[in-house]
């Protein structure tokens, strides 16, 4: 989580949300990360997990993922939750929980649909402090609070 969070420094440092993600192979080693970059690239889809999963499937050369655990600082929203489906990653490791976007349990929960072809693991709440703390800092300068 440690790296997760040290992209989403980089995503506010740009002016993006901090957002940030990490793609783990089978080995547990760091294969690939993402940040946001909406703001930075003008991309609605240039969330951290999309950025962190297209990295990831560039360097293994293949799009499926089942082997892999995804980690982000921030629970995925039904836009990157259908992207975590559809590339079929094994399990899925978030931070902070996000009651107006979250597609993972807090909202809605596609990740856990069984109506899908495909449900990861999930766990939620890892450096959950941390990880809210990090996104409070961010919209609190942002708003001059």
């Amino acid at each position: 989580m440690d790296q997760a969070m040290a992209e989403a420094d980089q995503a506010a440092r740009a002016g993006d949300i901090p957002v940030g993600a990490v793609v783990l192979g089978p080995d547990g080693f760091e294969i690939a990360r993402g940040r946001n970059t909406r703001e930075a690239l003008g991309d609605p889809t240039g969330h951290a997990e999309v950025n962190a999963l297209r990295a990831a499937a560039k360097m293994l050369g293949r799009w499926h993922l089942e082997d892999c655990t995804l980690v982000v600082t921030l629970e995925p929203c039904a836009m990157c939750a259908g992207a975590i489906v559809l590339a079929r990653v094994g399990k899925v490791v978030f931070g902070a929980w996000d009651e107006k976007a979250g597609s993972a349990g807090s909202l809605r929960d596609i990740l856990r649909d069984t109506r899908l072809n495909h449900n990861p693991q999930v766990q939620g709440g890892l450096a959950e402090a941390e990880c809210a703390h990090q996104l409070r800092t961010y919209f609190e300068a942002k708003r001059g609070k």
